[in-house]
């Protein structure tokens, strides 16, 4: 049984929730790896050298170079008569693909596991992370999107698999590249962040955020998050939020400032090792879910935790 599982990567290498993929491949048997996109060769490097993988299959070629859904869903349906899982990190990209190849393929996508029983079975969240369904398919082909923060990632070096180039089918395609906006940090990428510094509502605004929060994410070497409110409320961008319509964080200390824990935002945290709520409501939600609170002022309590660092 052999699994084929999609890489995501960019400039700085692969990254981190594709080797959760794999992890998760490697509980169904033998993992081949696709890395797809223009001029791609550093890459496939990078994917001969995770652990776990035997093959990385390396599709080169303009039509890729930015990552449009349909000639990526066309190249893995294209590729998947050898396969009997098809896989992605359940990321913005793995969730704009995988549903489509699984439409191509007639079969049900199952969506963002966590767990894997067989080859048959797997764990899924529903209700918001709430309850943990086990799910069970017939179909031939099993197309999946994994939960990242569920699977340890393999490590990043170690593996020697083989590099096979393969022929790129032009495909009619019903949308184009126009531009990107890519916001810039320094700080980890939330998805991969060991530590995650996040506000809620209760910063009351974007400058406090960037006089507050990142002061104290600097000394920790954290990521900055956000609630939904913060976001929507535009005191940062849609990037950093954290929730189940943001990104699933599972990293090992995330401190939650001014948040008061709706259900939304808790599916998206709530799996990290540590979890530290600053908040002056002592009945927010968030203190049912934290190791660690701290009833007061935010404001007061911020500084005088930098301070401390």
């Amino acid at each position: 049984m052999v699994s084929l599982v999609l890489i995501d990567f960019d400039d700085t290498g692969i990254k981190q929730p594709a080797r959760s993929a794999v992890a998760a491949a490697l509980k169904l048997g033998e993992v081949h790896a696709l890395v797809a996109g223009a001029g791609v060769g550093s890459a496939a490097q990078a994917a001969a050298k995770i652990a776990g993988v035997t093959k990385v299959l390396v599709a080169d070629d303009a039509s890729l170079g930015h990552a449009l859904a349909e000639p990526l869903a066309a190249l893995i349906v294209g590729l998947a008569g050898g396969y009997s899982h098809l896989l992605s990190a359940a990321t913005a990209s793995g969730k704009n693909v995988m549903p489509r190849v699984a439409a191509l393929l007639d079969v049900q996508p199952l969506s963002d596991i966590s767990d894997v029983v067989d080859a048959d079975t797997f764990v899924r969240p529903i209700y918001a992370g709430n309850a943990l369904a086990t799910v069970k398919s017939s179909d031939a082909k099993k197309v999946i999107t994994v939960r990242a923060s569920s699977f340890d990632p393999v490590a990043a070096e170690g593996g020697n698999a083989g590099i096979e180039n393969i022929t790129v089918a032009s495909v009619p395609c019903i949308s184009r590249y126009i531009s990107s906006e890519l916001s810039k940090s320094e700080r980890p990428e939330l998805t991969a962040a060991k530590i995650i510094v996040s506000g809620g509502r209760g910063m009351q605004n974007g400058e406090n955020f960037t006089k507050l929060l990142d002061p104290l994410a600097d000394r920790l070497g954290a990521a900055v998050g956000a609630s939904r409110a913060a976001v929507d409320a535009g005191y940062v961008p849609n990037d950093y939020q954290v929730g189940q319509t943001g990104k699933i964080v599972a990293p090992e200390l995330y401190i939650a400032v001014g948040i008061s824990g709706a259900i939304q935002h808790l599916a998206g945290m709530k799996d990290s090792k540590v979890i530290v709520a600053i908040n002056k409501d002592e009945d927010a939600p968030i203190f049912q879910v934290a190791d660690y609170g701290l009833v007061g002022d935010l404001f007061t309590i911020l500084p005088e935790l930098e301070k401390s660092l």
